[in-house]
């Protein structure tokens, strides 16, 4: 996380949009370009290739391939077009931005884009804006531009995205606060997690039910059937962060579904449960283990273990006590959440086997 790995820097789906818009102003007054310079939200500016530019008389279309470096993002290598026609005037420049096929569009509150406008966020929006404006200022002339910003097969692309949870149909976001893709530093997948609870919140949802993935969210669905699905968020491996901010925001009970793997990290105070990041302490469990009477061959062979399943084996040859095994890390990891939020808050571990059976339910 943040770290300097050596991976490739990628750019943003706003910044892309920005590039097509100015390129297409370029080749509207007479300026092809196959490579723009642009600037981005954090001050510093990018140079991003140019797929192809259509253009007819003051009308021009221009495509920009998505490239997120080596950041696993779905949008990796979608086109992005900009549509884009001028109309010269005399007094101040007016740059107008709209959505068009494949770009989303928002149905529900609680989003930094108001009900009914397209899924082109505040932040990348005014990058656009600026771009533009930059380019009919190089080329000293006032103008009404209309920015129209399409994404080939967006539809598509979105329903691997959480676009559909979140109320934006039809395709995906236009997003970006500082306009590069730093590979695997989530900043993304925070700002996601962040807007899910917004629109949670903005539905005057006091309950949210929080995984790590899309199996897990998938059970906990069919214990916690009650709940709306604007109530199941997908953290990821980001538990303190979501804790953080799911007590900022003001929310009552917090219900986890997880599987032994990750409550062991969240139990052993890992902020961040990521396997890249985080190893199980298997001393630790091994201790955990002899508190609760386990014999001194088991706890010997959990201290020797390979990973969390590995455990779970393990402490299966003692049934009796593996009930009381899971407890207490759910208790635990109820300590470990309400120090990362608030001790206001009501924390419900729902725990599944590997086999995606139901095992227990822990409210701390």
């Amino acid at each position: 996380m943040g770290k300097k790995t050596g991976l490739r820097i990628g750019y943003t789906t706003g910044s892309c949009a920005t590039a097509a818009a100015m390129a297409a102003v370029m080749a509207i007054l007479g300026e092809e370009k196959r490579e723009v310079d642009i600037p981005t939200p954090s001050g510093k500016r990018l140079r991003i290739p140019i797929v192809k530019i259509t253009k007819d008389g003051n009308f021009a279309r221009v495509w920009v391939k998505k490239d997120a470096g080596d950041d696993p993002d779905v949008t990796h290598g979608a086109l992005i077009c900009a549509k884009v026609s001028i109309q010269q005037q005399d007094n101040e420049s007016i740059v107008e931005i709209f959505g068009g096929k494949g770009v989303g569009i928002v149905t529900k509150p609680g989003l930094p884009v108001k009900i009914g406008h397209a899924a082109i966020n505040p932040v990348p929006r005014e990058q656009i804006k600026n771009g533009v404006l930059e380019v009919l200022n190089r080329f000293k002339i006032k103008a009404k531009v209309c920015v129209i910003i399409e994404v080939l097969e967006g539809e598509k692309i979105a329903k691997k995205t959480l676009n559909p949870r979140l109320g934006i149909i039809g395709g995906v976001s236009i997003l970006g606060t500082r306009g590069t893709v730093i590979p695997y530093s989530a900043e993304a997948y925070k700002e996601t997690i962040i807007l899910a609870m917004d629109v949670a919140k903005t539905m005057g949802l006091d309950h949210i039910a929080l995984t790590t993935g899309g199996r897990s969210e998938r059970l906990l669905m069919n214990i916690l059937n009650s709940l709306p699905k604007e109530a199941f968020i997908q953290i990821a491996d980001f538990f303190k962060f979501s804790l953080k901010c799911a007590s900022k925001k003001g929310f009552k009970t917090i219900s986890f579904g997880v599987f032994p793997g990750k409550l062991i990290k969240m139990a052993q105070g890992y902020e961040y449960t990521h396997a890249r990041e985080t190893k199980i302490d298997f001393d630790l469990l091994s201790k955990w283990a002899k508190e609760i009477g386990y014999s001194k061959e088991i706890c010997l062979e959990i201290k020797k273990a390979n990973t969390g399943r590995h455990v779970m084996e393990i402490v299966d040859t003692e049934k009796e006590k593996k009930m009381k095994f899971i407890e207490f890390l759910c208790n635990k990891a109820v300590l470990v959440a309400k120090n990362f939020s608030s001790y206001r808050l009501k924390i419900i571990y729902h725990v599944f086997d590997y086999t995606e059976d139901f095992i227990m339910s822990y409210q701390g």
